[in-house]
């Protein structure tokens, strides 16, 4: 695997962007310079993240999320 993380990822499973090898690795996204733990999906390239808004879910019974834009910074929790 490489040590740069992908350009768009997501947690949510139903999602193209979904890849289970690398949530595992255990990814961080920093959003406007602030470690961010809620981040559902994001993209590098647009400039947004995808933040679960607390405990809601919608009538499908998934996590409701939050769409904000600006500067994101994943890495690798596991890079020395």
């Amino acid at each position: 695997m490489t040590d740069t993380p992908p350009d768009r990822l997501s947690g949510n499973p139903n999602s193209p962007f979904y890849d289970e090898k690398l949530l595992e690795r255990g990814v961080g996204v920093r959003f406007k310079g602030v470690e961010k733990t809620n981040v559902d999906e994001y993209c590098v390239s647009e400039g947004w993240v995808r933040l679960t808004a607390g405990t809601a879910k919608d009538r499908a019974g998934n996590l409701m999320t939050i769409k904000l834009k600006g500067p994101v910074e994943p890495y690798f929790k596991d890079a020395k």
